[in-house]
């Protein structure tokens, strides 16, 4: 049987160029199908931070990154905009990327059997494809899979720049690219795709309402039976305290103690007592509504009247700097607010937390959960998206589950979860047990890879 041959679209790819979550997919899930057999290889802008000569390099064992080159739209210090907002040419610079996938496919004598397309960077693709492309036999066989990692970046542009996307005016309409007067290139994604994927099963469930759906939920039923939810994984070689340089100490199952010896780290660095019967919480996030950081801000200082000790990390909107500054001074002994992002930090506070709060209003997919058990550090979760499919709720009594979680979005209900982790921290043999269940979950990207291969292979079919 012939090898499958997918061609990864991304506006960014770790470690070439980052701004969020996307280039961790973009990646890693390579390397893994690389290791199922599969012919893949990866497209993406060559901006100013990539630092590779010429237009391709090589990754894993042989896997071909390209590069879009163009100055004028990508030699830019930022991917997607500056401190004053979004780049004004963003639609023809992703059009121009778009078009050059196609364009380099037939350079490369490369005929995919997948497109893989991410997010509203790369949307106009399947458009290029079934438009300028229909007729071409080039591609004749080839399918496009578009991936949502966020519904709320659509890719939404004035009508008057619509003859930038260089197609007929005639698909400006509500079936295609027209969205309340605006041009919206997720919405032709949508239409054009041969299947449509998101990050997890329960987003891909989400998105159908209008809660979630951010405007597009009825193009979305529309296409309801070829979408699907893939729940991303982790690198656990960047995610592993048995190989992670930045924390105090390495740990691993076998050698459980020495999670504790980051933990006093931690303390000590911190200002904190130096104690690790006290629970330690920790949270790593974008100071954000959409990470629940409403919740939190309502029940801090609750939480900081309690036994234990508190560490933030994040940076976000400012009204919430603001209130964490103030919890800074109120609560100088037990609460460690750090307002800045720092990549060190991060790994020790994964590593050395007993317990983790991830209270998002939405999470398409979300990485602490996975990080923290890795590290066996116990999340309270709210069950939405990526969470809701891959943290369940412990019962000390049977063993089941292996976090802490509330559905209802209200401060009341997260703070009453994270009481009920702290009791269970109380007894020492059942917290340990689950400690150990966590740190041996599986979440690695092989998984993930298995799923899109499969979905690659229907999509085929059909």
């Amino acid at each position: 049987m012939n090898r499958l041959k997918v061609l990864l679209a991304s506006s960014e790819v770790a470690p070439f160029a980052k701004t969020g979550g996307l280039a961790d997919v973009a990646g890693s899930l390579p390397l893994a199908f690389e290791k199922l057999g599969v012919d893949v290889r990866v497209i993406m802008p060559k901006y100013i931070c990539v630092k590779i000569k010429g237009d391709e390099t090589v990754i894993g064992g042989g896997i071909k990154v390209y590069f879009v080159v163009n100055d004028a739209y990508f030699n830019r210090k930022e991917l997607y905009g500056d401190k004053f907002g979004d780049y004004h040419d963003n639609l023809e610079r992703f059009a121009f990327f778009s078009k050059e996938v196609l364009a380099r496919c037939k350079e490369e004598d490369f005929s995919p059997d997948i497109i893989h397309c991410n997010d509203w960077q790369s949307a106009l693709v399947p458009v290029y494809l079934n438009t300028l492309y229909k007729y071409d036999r080039f591609f004749s066989k080839t399918r496009v899979l578009f991936t949502i990692h966020n519904m709320a970046y659509q890719g939404v542009f004035s009508k008057e720049e619509f003859p930038k996307i260089g197609l007929d005016r005639a698909l400006f309409n509500i079936n295609y690219f027209e969205f309340y007067d605006k041009v919206n290139l997720m919405k032709a994604a949508l239409v054009y795709s041969d299947a449509i994927s998101t990050v997890s099963p329960t987003y891909a469930k989400e998105i159908l309402s209008e809660e979630f759906g951010c405007g597009l939920e009825g193009a979305l039923k529309t296409r309801e039976d070829v979408l699907y939810g893939i729940l991303n994984g982790i690198d656990y070689n960047l995610w592993n305290p048995e190989k992670d340089s930045k924390i105090f100490k390495r740990y691993s199952l076998a050698n459980i103690d020495d999670k504790y010896v980051n933990k006093e780290a931690l303390q000590r660095q911190a200002g904190f007592k130096i104690d690790r019967e006290i629970p330690l919480v920790g949270i790593i996030s974008r100071l954000a509504d959409q990470k629940g950081l409403d919740l939190l801000v309502k029940i801090i200082d609750d939480l900081l009247n309690l036994k234990l000790q508190f560490i933030l990390l994040g940076t976000g909107e400012n009204k919430y700097h603001l209130l964490l500054e103030k919890v800074a001074k109120a609560h100088q002994k037990n609460a460690s607010i750090n307002l800045k992002f720092d990549a060190t930090l991060a790994q020790k506070i994964y590593a050395s937390s007993d317990i983790f709060l991830i209270p998002s209003r939405y999470e398409p997919c979300g990485l602490g959960q996975m990080i923290s058990f890795k590290y066996g550090t116990i999340p309270v979760a709210r069950q939405t998206g990526g969470l809701k499919d891959s943290v369940s709720e412990f019962d000390p009594k049977t063993g089941t589950g292996n976090g802490f979680t509330f559905e209802e979005y209200r401060a009341e209900r997260f703070f009453s979860e994270i009481k009920n982790a702290l009791s269970v921290y109380k007894n020492r043999d059942v917290w340990m047990e689950l400690v150990k269940k966590v740190m041996a979950l599986d979440f690695s990207w092989e998984a993930s890879a298995k799923e899109y291969v499969k979905l690659y292979t229907k999509i085929i079919q059909q």
